[in-house]
């Protein structure tokens, strides 16, 4: 038994506001509520009726014959922490409130932790489990393998409507809403163990706790019930990422994504989407690859196809010689036997080519998906003595799929026939429009591949480098990470003649003002200072414009072949720590171009954050340059990582830039904030 399980299948329900008028929320929650009492028993309460739905109805909890497992309110917003506060009184361990505009959420919040009961809700669509026959929720659901959690009701009813229409019904159905007591994090993780369910339809708005999230992701994904995820952009967690520098180059999508890359579930962007790629997950083998077969009863199809899967990102790649023979064996002299392949005709000759073809194809060797795109699918509807042949492709389309574990999956021009029926049956996805099938190839091959996991563990460690102010304490704390920057002396306030202090240094030398962040914007920085009167020149009007601060000397590095990297790390509200890298140097901003993963990194994970940026030809040598040391740039990226991890007091770091060379990584700049008034700041 678990906390949950009274939202499953509990013995016995009440309804709170039940009544006969189907317009409000009590008559659908009554209504769905004898859906199953023939399971359980169910109650009514309305204090101005005596029945609804034709049974007995009571005027409150407390006259009820029994104490009902769980209680559904449907309210106004007046009555249900009164309600609640009966119902807990009684001893009722399970509460769901759809009702919304609750005035003192705190004082709704104590009312049900005072004796232990669960709450879900307010402000929420209900709830529907499928093996329990409960069904406590507005709407109606089919039964089926998804299970549907979701911030926004009517977004979780939209994703499952959709994916009924496709043929995938759903196993559970819970709207959180305002997540009071019982949160998305917590229903996910009850759904490891939930048999029905074998994937996972999640809309979120925010996170709360990032870690228990991530915990029951990574715990679903380990019971083989991959989680595709949908959210919005416009966060708490994005408005608190723009207060920051770091935060201003990437967004709270990109920390979202970084999540969902660590425990191997797939964000996409609409409903649709992730009900398209659901029914495709649920139906066929994974898609192991980025390699797909196309086959088109028409060249404009087939190319409309290949450009809209490149742009996708899956790989239209050619067929092996001796496929393209069979295939010219078997077609007209007038198709195309390469990829994607035009049945020039062949096809409405003779249906069985529409299952031939993907035959030749369906070959680990030379795809990891085939698509068949076209006409296929309205023969029996617009010739009806064709229906029968055509209906027989379309199951034989189900047997080679489920052969070859292989995804075999079609484009139609026809939605609701009796043969687009059969290919569903047969367990062959179908879809009307072609970059949806597409779309949907493409996320599942995404949930297909290995999690990047978290890194490992760091422990807290305490500050035996302090958290300091200026550029100079940020390159100790970094330094002692391990972050290597060129040779330094700071110049203290009110020094006469920084020439002196900076006697033991090798020319040229660069001048930077120790307490400003964003040097550049306020001439606060000046390199190529190779003799003792142009550092004193410097010194002297950085003095007269900016005042008698602290400042910092520094060797300029002057290394060929540099490439300049930002390399930076803050906290998430929800997801804790991550790490950033991306192109550097004063248009770091203008470029946002950066990779974003959870911190702690591995190498691993570091390397294949430096692969995704745009400029990573740059390390590996562009136009007659040498290749730079991205083993040294790897260990900067990890450091900093283990850094932000394992300092509570580090709220925000930032190296811009890091100058990579042939023989190594200097950091030549540095940004350093800390929580409890501890600002730490450098940088250009």
């Amino acid at each position: 038994m678990t906390a949950l399980d009274v939202f499953r299948a509990p013995r016995s329900v009440a309804v709170v506001g039940a009544t006969d008028n189907t317009a409000k929320w009590g008559h659908w929650l009554a209504r769905g509520a004898l859906s199953g009492r023939h399971r359980r028993r169910v109650h009514f309460v309305n204090a101005r009726a005596t029945t609804v739905l034709g049974r007995p109805s009571h005027p409150s909890l407390e006259t009820l014959p029994e104490v009902p497992d769980l209680v559904a309110f449907a309210v106004p917003a007046a009555s249900l922490t009164p309600g609640v506060e009966a119902a807990v009184a009684l001893g009722v361990p399970g509460l769901l409130a759809v009702t919304s505009g609750v005035r003192d959420p705190a004082a709704l919040t104590r009312a049900v932790r005072a004796g232990g009961s669960r709450l879900v809700g307010p402000n929420c669509l209900g709830l529907y489990d499928a093996p329990g026959e409960l069904e406590l929720a507005w709407g109606r659901f089919t039964a089926g393998p998804l299970a549907v959690v979701s911030q926004s009701g009517q977004v979780g009813l939209e994703i499952a409507q959709l994916a009924a229409a496709g043929g995938v019904g759903v196993s559970r159905f819970v709207s959180v809403g305002s997540q009071l007591d019982v949160g998305a994090a917590e229903v996910l993780a009850d759904l490891v163990d939930h048999d029905t369910t074998r994937a996972v339809a999640l809309y979120l708005e925010s996170y709360g706790d990032g870690a228990a999230l991530l915990d029951a992701l990574a715990a679903l994904r380990d019971a083989g019930k991959p989680v595709l995820l949908l959210t919005v952009g416009a966060s708490t967690a994005a408005r608190e990422a723009a207060r920051s520098h770091t935060g201003a180059l990437t967004s709270a999508l990109d920390v979202v994504d970084a999540a969902c890359r660590a425990v191997g579930a797939v964000r996409v962007d609409t409903p649709a989407q992730l009900a398209d790629a659901a029914r495709l997950v649920l139906r066929t083998a994974p898609v192991r690859g980025r390699r797909v077969a196309i086959v088109a009863d028409s060249g404009g199809q087939g190319a409309v196809a290949a450009d809209t899967a490149a742009r996708l990102g899956l790989e239209v790649s050619a067929l092996p010689p001796r496929v393209r023979e069979r295939l010219a064996d078997r077609l007209p002299s007038g198709a195309c036997v390469a990829n994607p392949v035009d049945l020039d005709g062949a096809g409405e000759r003779d249906l069985s080519t529409y299952a031939a073809v993907p035959g030749c194809l369906a070959d680990p060797e030379v795809a990891d998906a085939v698509v068949l795109s076209g006409y296929f699918g309205s023969y029996g509807r617009d010739i009806p003595a064709q229906q029968e042949t055509e209906s027989a492709v379309a199951r034989a389309l189900g047997r080679l799929a489920a052969e070859r574990e292989m995804p075999v999956v079609v484009h139609s021009m026809a939605e609701h026939t009796a043969t687009t029926r059969e290919l569903r049956a047969a367990g062959v996805p179908t879809f009307t429009d072609v970059e949806a099938a597409l779309r949907a190839v493409a996320t599942a091959h995404r949930l297909s591949g290995e999690p990047l996991g978290r890194g490992r563990p760091v422990a807290p460690v305490g500050g035996a480098v302090p958290v300091g102010d200026g550029y100079g304490a940020a390159r100790r704390l970094l330094g002692a990470a391990g972050v290597v920057f060129p040779r330094a002396v700071e110049v203290p306030p009110g020094t006469a003649d920084p020439v002196s202090v900076a006697a033991g240094l090798s020319a040229p030398v660069v001048l930077k003002a120790d307490w400003l962040a964003h040097k550049t914007e306020h001439a606060a920085v000046a390199t190529g200072l190779w003799d003792p009167g142009a550092l004193r020149a410097a010194y002297e009007d950085m003095v007269a414009r900016l005042g008698p601060h602290r400042f910092v000397v520094e060797e300029m590095d002057r290394r060929p072949d540099v490439v300049e990297v930002l390399v930076a790390a803050r906290r998430d509200p929800s997801f804790g720590p991550v790490v950033v890298v991306g192109a550097g140097g004063v248009r770091a901003e203008l470029a946002q171009d950066i990779a974003l993963e959870l911190a702690p990194c591995s190498r691993a994970t570091a390397r294949a954050m430096l692969r995704r940026l745009r400029a990573a030809p740059l390390l590996h040598g562009w136009r007659g340059r040498r290749p730079v040391d991205v083993s040294a740039l790897v260990d900067v990226v990890v450091a900093v990582s283990e850094l932000i991890a394992g300092r509570a007091d580090v709220a925000e770091v930032e190296l811009n830039p890091v100058r990579v060379a042939p023989d190594g990584a200097l950091a030549v700049d540095a940004l350093v904030t800390g929580y409890a008034g501890t600002d730490v700041r450098g940088g250009s």
